[in-house]
């Protein structure tokens, strides 16, 4: 069946008028005349009641209105539907986030994906480190990822955002405290609180280079896996840690944050999603982080 002609006899049916309703329709009476007799031919019915002043609904009539209309509204649903999917306005993505980003970026990304995207429904997954962020794109769990390099796996694109610096977290009480910015050499001896090597934690490494650039061996009390949690066994008195700048969007009493100098080290952050997806709203939100974080 041809939707025009559904769309044809609606407007009929409105009208109660083959004049009236070919003026809206745009086009002339005798080919809309054709069409709905071609209709009412189809289905085997008499739709419509002619007489030379106007035109009446049958019952069976009223009752195909009904569903014709309901028809053409479920099409025309489809079709801005599918020119929203298009467009890149509706869908479902899940971010995962890495810890510092969870705390300086996720809460002010979260309303702006919101107010360019109202159509798409997000959600995040916070503290996951990214050896966990790649295994859950590869799954699909999550759709985006912001993370720290590098990935090797090739399946997974990465597009590079920034570099933060890194900085020191002490103890307020600790000696190091009252300085201004702390030497990776000053942290000889130091008890150190650290991202986890077993997770294989980007920041594990970055850490260790910093360090052994400055030749000091570091002395780990402590593997964690959030940096929630590396940041309050800090505020605990249990050592100090290097983390990156952003991680101090996370303020926590007995806590104090110095700059890392010498080496002024900086740490990568990107965001990356599967190489093998380019729906329009996922292109969309990686868009509006790049715009955001840069």
């Amino acid at each position: 069946m041809d939707l025009r002609h559904l769309r044809y006899f609606v407007a009929v049916a409105e009208e109660r008028h083959f004049g009236r309703a070919a003026d809206r329709l745009h086009m002339a009476q005798p080919p809309l005349s054709q069409a709905v007799r071609q209709l009412e031919a189809d289905l085997g019915v008499e739709l419509l009641r002619r007489t030379t002043r106007r035109v009446d609904l049958t019952a069976a009539g009223h009752a195909y209105l009904e569903r014709a209309r309901a028809i053409l509204a479920e099409v025309d649903a489809a079709a801005h539907l599918a020119r929203r999917v298009a467009a890149g306005v509706v869908g479902h993505l899940t971010i995962g986030c890495v810890g510092s980003a969870t705390y300086s970026l996720l809460p002010a990304l979260s309303r702006q994906l919101s107010a360019e995207l109202p159509g798409v429904d997000f959600s995040f997954r916070g503290e996951m480190l990214a050896p966990d962020q790649a295994s859950a794109l590869r799954t699909g769990a999550i759709d985006v990822a912001l993370l720290r390099p590098p990935v090797a796996d090739l399946s997974i694109k990465v597009l590079p955002l920034r570099s933060d610096r890194l900085v020191v977290a002490l103890p307020a009480d600790h000696h190091l405290a009252g300085r201004a910015q702390v030497r990776a050499a000053d942290l000889a001896g130091v008890d150190l609180i650290v991202h986890s090597a077993d997770r294989r934690s980007a920041m594990y490494d970055v850490v260790l280079r910093a360090l052994r650039d400055a030749r000091v061996e570091p002395r780990i009390r402590h593997e964690v896996a959030e940096t929630s949690t590396l940041v309050t066994l800090v505020a605990g008195g249990l050592g100090a840690a290097i983390v990156p700048e952003p991680v101090t969007a996370l303020p926590l009493d007995h806590v104090v944050y110095r700059p890392l100098i010498q080496p002024a080290a900086t740490v990568d952050l990107a965001v990356a999603h599967r190489a093998d997806r380019s729906e329009p709203h996922l292109a969309r939100t990686v868009e509006i982080i790049r715009r955001s974080v840069l």
